[in-house]
């Protein structure tokens, strides 16, 4: 088991990527703290992982909210004695507008999930991860935190917004034990990619050069090495998952 005896907090845990990331390394031998705004299917995700044997919890956490996050490290530290993993995958798609038209209620709220809520969850982790002797941070930003697109501003300031993050913990971390990478995920078939397609699956899947959208739990597994040994040397790296979009965007 590449994760045995860890003890992680996915975030966004109750469908898509965070789910399947959940799953993955609870199978992989970490204890799990389930956070997200969904409780229902959230403690769905805590059965499943339960019956497989695994150990996990739910709490449901807004990651906007810092005293919901801080309140989500310390029942993970109070449920399993340590914190050794992250995944910080909450996140919302925003609406395709051109610049000039941005919502700036959308904009605020995009902020607080994608941006935000990530570096809320590493200011808390990265202090009992320190406890803890060291560890290991997967933020999730994507493709469009590499590139961009056009009448994608909200989301793809906020995803660039968390790869310069990751970066920046990734060095002030790097003589601590803590590596801190991300995921940049193309399109992959979840809940929010059918949203965000409207259910044109083929479509999206036309602009992929592997020629079909990804799987939840393709992105799953790179988590769980990220976090594992097997990636001990590697920090500070944002690491496409997308059938070969970024190769082709240069």
């Amino acid at each position: 088991m590449l994760l045995k005896d860890k003890v992680a907090i996915v975030t966004g845990a109750s469908t898509g990527l965070g789910k399947a990331a959940a799953i993955a390394m609870a199978r992989e031998g970490a204890a799990v703290m389930l956070a997200g705004l969904n409780t229902e299917a959230g403690e769905a995700v805590r059965e499943e992982i339960r019956h497989a044997g695994g150990r996990a919890v739910f709490e449901h956490v807004d990651v906007a909210e810092p005293e919901a996050v801080e309140r989500m490290v310390a029942r993970t530290v109070e449920a399993f004695g340590r914190l050794d993993l992250a995944y910080n995958n909450a996140g919302i798609e925003s609406p395709s507008c051109a610049t000039q038209e941005l919502d700036i209620d959308k904009v605020k709220r995009a902020y607080d999930i994608n941006v935000h809520g990530v570096l809320l969850s590493m200011k808390y982790e990265i202090p009992h991860m320190l406890k803890a002797g060291g560890g290991a941070i997967v933020n999730a930003t994507s493709i469009w935190g590499i590139d961009a697109s056009p009448g994608r501003a909200i989301y793809v300031s906020a995803k660039h917004a968390v790869s310069g993050l990751t970066k920046t913990a990734a060095l002030e971390l790097a003589d601590k034990n803590i590596r801190v990478n991300a995921v940049a995920p193309g399109p992959i078939l979840t809940p929010m990619l059918l949203r965000d397609w409207k259910g044109q699956v083929d479509k999206a899947a036309a602009i992929i050069p592997m020629g079909r959208v990804g799987r939840a739990e393709e992105v799953a597994d790179a988590v769980v090495w990220l976090c594992s040994e097997r990636a001990s040397f590697i920090t500070g790296i944002i690491l496409p998952i997308d059938g070969g979009v970024a190769a082709r965007m240069g």
